[in-house]
């Protein structure tokens, strides 16, 4: 991989695929699609993967214990367990997600002594982690460019000391994944403010940023309202900008038996997914015997990139002439009077915005017909109970937090939240990332956090906000951040403009990352560079006692649960997470006010400290023992709004003046580029090469078009093509060579796999009050493959 230092015109470009040791040429075995999701297809992938990680009896184990009561929490998707529980609560991609910790390969030290870090830039992210678990802690040598051994006691004496060198500690980044436990996530969050700062670029910046920052505003919590038991009582459910078959394939079981039930399920989503349209349930034998699936959706809508605000507006249009004539004709209103009355406020303006707003505008943006659009009204006024759930779809746009507050008017305008089969539900992805805000990983923290830090612990927190993401990589980029801690994920594939983030990590001082795999982040050490390895979720986390220990996660329905691993570590050299943060806060600042070995040695001890300082957790440490947890309580869902006005706010905010879609067809040879995951990845972890539900075999470098737009593309560039980044700042931006395969999506749109394409989403590109970068909105044109030119 290409990590250029020049100017702002300097080439951003992507190299072709790397191999590694157990890589070999890609193969295209052709684009059939599946008939359905799940099925005979999910079950042969789950044993490929089981025996894929050549440990297949553990990894089939511990199958059996994950998600239940007296097991771990899966390490994949934050979707809900059920209340009544099952045999078998996991899908394809849990089994992917454990397989992929739970395998007998293994990277240790031999390995980096065989290659050195300029080799392995060269490699894929597939090649990279398909070494297996890293074993033992390592620090770069840049006079040989390997990572050598090292012993945790002076990993921890460097780390520490590079950090009291630093000229201030909003010079240090303190990045996390969602895959931190609520133990993990509240003791990196103690360290770094008792070291001064509230730097926490966090990996909900990337994703569902604008569902908390619009649901804040909205219901005066940034979280969903919904149980996983509403699904069970929902009429109507509204599924935008989300692909649950490959994203949470467990919610496709929900979806489908609400639609048995009689529900109506309405997707939006600009790409024909397959998991939408129809699920056979692996776990249902009759079924599979059968051969048969059920469908999903009743009605499955595509608006243009960035056309679900319009949609949703369109809707509302047509709620309000629906009203009109119910009262006209001295009939009842079709809206629930009472709750807009008692609890909510700003309900006038936005009808008043609502009905100025014009057909034609509605139309245009959100690329939909006027009676697609009135028929998705005439589900939601046909519900006495509706949820609207949404994912990233909605979420990367410039206007995502004014979609999102969009989403919720329309809600609210028949009283769809605090009441049982009703509600908002954005499904969050990594399987911690909302637990993880809860206990305190906010860069922006409130001063209640604050304060209550500072009465237990008796240091003084800082008050100053820090950075997120896209402030962390611009402070790394200009100098004024210097040191880098990643608590887990892969920082450098996550983000956007991936040579620029390339070169801001290279550039620290400091580079720290706590890991269970290789990845390319690891390959961009700084000045002192650590790759310090850590249990997983999995595996079995004892103290020096001999006792087995716990940890929490919240799911997106604000369920805690327990988690406790149950395989033999991978190597005995591995400490956990809480065991590394507690070693590096000791060495930097010292146990005079926190006794971070203790903490590291019980973590009830801890839980006990969350209890004292985040509200919500009285009795952490019993409840969180009983089979399935506990929720925290969540007021929105009580009609108990915490906003402003003490009621559930109406934002009335005027369309977009011009949508990317719009933008585009006033340029020639212009499209709207969504980056997505295949269905053999999650998030940044490539499991395979697959993505069996979209018809691609054994290679990642694709890019989907409509049928139409392909054959005009193939006929003036050929089959294989680079795409060009149109972002207004000087910088070139180049992803060169992919394969055109056709797609059911809108005209004018392509789509394609990141973490390859994020070198084409710009970093100054985020959205409005969320700072989320927009990779589902970016503008390209696409040019002849570079190689066949000079050819």
């Amino acid at each position: 991989m290409d990590h250029p230092v020049g100017s702002r015109k300097t080439a951003t470009r992507h190299a072709g695929p790397g191999r590694g040791e157990t890589e070999g040429e890609a193969k295209v075995e052709g684009t059939k699609r599946s008939s359905a999701a799940g099925g005979w297809g999910a079950l042969k992938s789950c044993g490929k993967h089981l025996l894929g990680s050549r440990a297949p009896l553990s990894g089939a184990r511990a199958m059996l214990k994950a998600n239940q009561p007296d097991g771990f929490d899966c390490p994949g998707c934050a979707w809900g367990d059920p209340e009544h529980g099952s045999s078998f609560e996991f899908c394809e991609n849990g089994v992917k997600a454990v397989s992929w910790e739970a395998t007998d390969k293994r990277t240790p030290p031999a390995f980096f002594a065989r290659h050195t870090v300029q080799e392995l830039r060269g490699w894929s992210d597939y090649a990279l982690e398909g070494q297996g678990r890293l074993t033992e802690p390592l620090r770069y040598d840049p006079a040989s460019d390997r990572y050598l051994p090292v012993t945790w006691e002076a990993a921890f004496a460097e780390i520490g000391a590079t950090l009291r060198g630093l000229d201030h500690p909003d010079q240090a980044e303190f990045y996390t994944s969602g895959r931190a436990s609520n133990e993990a996530a509240y003791l990196y969050q103690l360290f770094a403010r008792h070291y001064g700062t509230n730097n926490f670029p966090d990996c909900s910046n990337m994703c569902h940023e604008a569902s908390g920052v619009a649901l804040q505003a909205a219901i005066g919590i940034g979280k969903g309202t919904v149980l996983l038991e509403d699904f069970e009582k929902a009429d109507a459910i509204f599924v935008v900008g989300q692909n649950p078959g490959t994203n949470h394939p467990r919610m496709l079981g929900d979806l489908r038996r609400a639609a048995q039930r009689g529900a109506r399920v309405v997707v939006l989503n600009p790409v024909r997914e397959r998991g939408l349209e129809r699920f056979a349930d692996p776990q249902n034998t009759v079924e599979m015997l059968r051969g048969a699936s059920a469908p999903v959706a009743s009605h499955y809508f595509q608006p243009r990139l960035g056309g679900d605000m319009a949609v949703f507006r369109g809707i509302a249009k047509a709620i309000f002439a629906a009203d009109d004539a119910a009262l006209r004709a001295g009939r009842p209103s079709v809206l629930d009077r009472p709750f807009l009355a008692r609890h909510t406020a700003g309900y006038e303006a936005y009808r008043a915005l609502v009905e100025a707003t014009a057909w034609e505008t509605t139309l245009d943006q959100s690329g939909l017909a006027r009676d697609e659009i009135e028929t998705a009204a005439e589900v939601y006024l046909g519900a006495d109970k509706a949820i609207c759930t949404w994912a990233m779809g909605v979420t990367q746009h410039r206007h995502s937090v004014a979609t999102i507050r969009e989403m919720a008017n329309v809600m609210f305008l028949r009283g769809h939240i605090g009441r049982p089969g009703a509600g908002l539900c954005p499904v969050r992805g990594h399987s911690n990332v909302q637990g993880d805000r809860t206990v305190g990983i906010n860069e922006r923290p409130p001063a209640a956090l604050l304060d209550a830090l500072e009465r237990t612990f008796g240091f003084p927190a800082p008050r100053r906000h820090g950075h997120n993401v896209v402030a962390a990589i611009n402070a790394l980029l200009d100098g004024s951040a210097k040191a880098f801690i990643g608590l887990g994920g892969n920082f450098a594939r996550a983000t956007p403009d991936s040579c620029r983030v390339a070169r801001a990590l290279a550039g620290c001082r400091l580079t720290v990352h706590i890991a269970t795999k290789l990845n390319h982040s690891h390959l961009l050490p700084g000045t002192v560079g650590y790759l310090l390895p850590c249990l997983g979720r999995t595996e079995i986390d004892r103290n020096a006692a001999g006792k087995t220990q716990i940890v929490t996660v919240e799911d997106s329905m604000s369920m805690v649960h327990g988690s406790g691993g149950i395989n033999k570590p991978a190597s005995k050299a591995l400490r956990s997470e809480i065991a590394i943060i507690a070693g590096m806060a000791a060495a930097t600042i010292g146990s005079d006010k926190v006794d971070w070995a203790g903490l590291s040695e019980d973590y009830d001890r801890i839980r006990s400290l969350i209890e004292a300082t985040i509200p919500g957790f009285t009795g952490y440490n019993v409840r969180v023992r009983r089979p399935r947890g506990f929720m925290l309580r969540n007021l929105a869902a009580e009609r108990v709004f915490e906003t402003e006005t003490g009621r559930a706010g109406f934002a009335a905010e005027a369309l977009p003046e011009s949508t990317e879609h719009q933008q585009a067809r006033r340029a020639p040879d212009t499209f709207v580029l969504q980056t997505f995951r295949s269905h053999d990845q999650y998030n940044t972890t490539i499991y395979g090469l697959d993505d069996r539900y979209r018809g691609v075999y054994g290679e990642r470098r694709v890019l989907f078009a409509h049928p139409d737009d392909l054959a005009e593309i193939r006929a003036r560039l050929g089959d294989r093509v680079d795409i060009v980044g149109l972002h207004p700042d000087g910088i070139d931006r180049v992803a060169e060579d992919f394969r055109l395969v056709p797609f059911e999506m809108p005209r004018g749109s392509l789509a394609g796999y990141y973490p390859e394409l994020n070198v084409l989403v710009p970093l100054s590109s985020f959205g409005t009050g969320s700072d989320t970068p927009t990779s589902k909105s970016v503008l390209v044109t696409l040019r002849a493959r570079a190689a066949a030119v000079a050819a």
